[in-house]
């Protein structure tokens, strides 16, 4: 069973992306892993390529006409995904932003030796933590996605999903996937307060073009306040042993009153509904769960 990771970056030292964490997270289950990288103002190409020997760097130029909704980076992960030579069997995605635990490894190599002949399988949905703020605090409110599709077979009918947070297959088609016991930490919302608002202002570019995003850029010139948020809950787990250095080096405090909450009635109810079912109500789905 041969299994290929692939991701796709641009300026992550600029932006403070734990792409080499996250490309180290997956490369123990991977023969191979492809990383897109973009026209960068930093030395993001050097970095990822001193990660192991098992990296093939694809050198891209982002599309600056696609940046409405996020497209180019769909374009950006399917062009990695769609370097993955034809011998691979499954195909792993990782963001720059992500790391995967590995205590979710020997799950991960069941299930893609489970349902790697399956033709009624395309995919594997993985449960996320979305941290904020800094590493000791998770989200808790409905606006958090809790699972996302990050295990595909090698077929190529299978493409990145508008903003690159899921995939489809032929026309639209949502991917027929299993869950599997395995976590993927998302580490997007924690970075120093001022690099965070850097990456913020950076991204209204990718959502709505560049005269939104200079407009929003001297609006919002300060460093990030990680306090507008509206509930989140103290992480008493363990981090992905990749992790642990840039861990140790955080230079910021964030500190959160547990007890302030602005979430809104109807995230209420659902949490309440989860509690008490243990199934969470009325989220939106990206996927067919087989």
């Amino acid at each position: 069973m041969r299994i290929v990771g692939f991701s796709f970056i641009r300026n992550a030292i600029k932006y403070s992306y734990p792409i080499e964490e996250a490309i180290r997270s997956i490369l123990p289950l991977c023969e191979e892993v492809v990383v897109a990288v973009g026209d960068s103002e930093d030395g993001t190409r050097e970095l990822v390529a001193s990660i192991s020997p098992k990296i093939r760097i694809i050198d891209t130029v982002w599309d600056k006409s696609k940046l409405a909704e996020g497209a180019v980076l769909a374009e950006e992960t399917n062009k990695a995904l769609q370097a993955i030579g034809p011998d691979a069997d499954w195909c792993m995605y990782i963001q720059g932003d992500e790391v995967l635990h590995e205590a979710g490894y020997s799950s991960l190599k069941a299930a893609m030796q489970n349902w790697k002949d399956d033709v009624g399988v395309d995919g594997l949905l993985l449960q996320y933590r979305h941290f904020y703020g800094s590493y000791d605090y998770i989200g808790n409110s409905s606006k958090w996605y809790r699972n996302e599709i990050r295990v595909v077979k090698n077929n190529p009918a299978i493409y990145s999903f508008r903003d690159a947070q899921g995939f489809r297959k032929n026309k639209d088609e949502k991917l027929r996937v299993k869950a599997v016991g395995a976590w993927m930490h998302h580490y997007g919302w924690v970075r120093p307060p001022q690099v965070m608002q850097e990456k913020t202002n950076n991204f209204v570019r990718y959502y709505h073009g560049n005269e939104t995003a200079e407009q929003f850029a001297n609006t919002y010139a300060e460093p990030f306040d990680y306090s507008q948020i509206d509930s989140l809950a103290k992480f008493t787990g363990t981090h992905p042993q990749a992790m642990q250095e840039r861990i140790r080096n955080i230079n910021w405090q964030f500190d959160y009153d547990l007890t302030y909450n602005r979430t809104k009635l109807k995230d209420r109810i659902k949490n309440g509904l989860e509690k008490l079912t243990g199934r969470r109500f009325f989220d939106y789905q990206n996927y067919k769960l087989v």
